[in-house]
């Protein structure tokens, strides 16, 4: 008899492995990219703030690993680009409705 592992045994191992690494994303991640881009569209003065609150609470967390960091600053910049559009539209609005004055 052998010390080797069989074939099926070595399968297993690999996929526990594998499984393993894989986690789920942190919802904090997942809703700060979902408010974000949620904001784009409709209230950005609440769904831009709640990105990038959520964003900067996920990035605070160290077990979020390199790729969930990304993530959670791409939901701080959509919430930033939320209130860029707020601020654009605010504008437009103090100016009449227009958003460039061309002057005839």
């Amino acid at each position: 008899m052998t010390d080797r592992p069989s074939a099926n045994a070595v399968m297993a191992t690999e996929g526990e492995g594998t499984s393993a690494r894989r986690r789920r994303p942190d919802g904090r991640i997942v809703a700060s990219i979902a408010f974000g881009v949620a904001g784009l569209f409709a209230f950005n003065l609440v769904f831009g703030p709640l990105a990038v609150m959520l964003g900067l609470w996920a990035l605070r967390r160290s077990s979020v690993g390199r790729r969930g960091r990304r993530f959670a600053a791409l939901g701080v910049l959509l919430g930033l680009a939320d209130l860029v559009v707020l601020a654009i539209l605010v504008h437009a609005q103090a100016r009449g409705g227009e958003l460039l004055h061309v002057p005839a």
